[in-house]
């Protein structure tokens, strides 16, 4: 019998207790915005008004808690996507997306390289596989209203992004000077 199957199944939580998850997360990734994946799990719970205890006893580890920021990131990254699907300009719809990829790549500060060191590795395939899929939904759009050059594959549109979000992440305003990179490079992406 395979150990999963010894495993009951977990219960869902109460709703006092996933209010505490999200307040956490959304503390955490305020703080990662701030002062990097080192932020101090001391202040999270202190912003998501939680004891430690709570705060350990939904995220046992730093990691958890980390892989958890990323992922609800990345999950809004794809709904942004679909949303923008329904764009009447897919050129634009498509800038807007990258702008929001490099605006939360900037603001991971660090978090990236954190998880790489010791996160399971089918969050990383899983999370890359789901930005990719959005990006090429919105690409392909683009490419067919002949906003895009042919041949652009969004791996490397992809990439641009993440330079861009290196270069400035440690900037003082670092959204705003990856947003002027952006642009520059999206001059290269359009279709003349």
């Amino acid at each position: 019998m395979p150990e999963d199957a010894a495993t009951p199944p977990r219960r869902p939580l109460r709703a006092d207790a996933r209010r505490n998850v999200e307040r956490i997360v959304v503390a955490a990734g305020a703080l990662v915005a701030e002062h990097g994946a080192d932020a101090s799990l001391e202040e999270v719970a202190r912003r998501a008004g939680v004891g430690s205890a709570t705060l350990h006893r939904h995220f046992p580890s730093r990691q958890a808690l980390l892989e958890a920021v990323f992922k609800e990131r990345v999950q809004a990254l794809c709904a942004k996507a679909g949303e923008l699907l329904a764009d009447p300009d897919p050129g634009d719809a498509l800038a807007g997306w990258l702008r929001a990829v490099a605006t939360h790549a900037v603001a991971n500060r660090g978090l990236g390289a954190s998880l790489m060191r010791d996160a399971d590795p089918a969050l990383g395939e899983s999370c890359h596989e789901m930005i990719t899929s959005a990006g090429d939904a919105l690409l392909v759009r683009a490419r067919a209203a002949g906003a895009v050059r042919p041949g652009i594959a969004i791996a490397q549109v992809l990439k641009l992004v993440g330079a861009i979000a290196l270069a400035t992440e440690q900037d003082a305003d670092g959204p705003a000077e990856a947003d002027v990179l952006l642009a520059i490079a999206m001059d290269g992406v359009r279709a003349r």
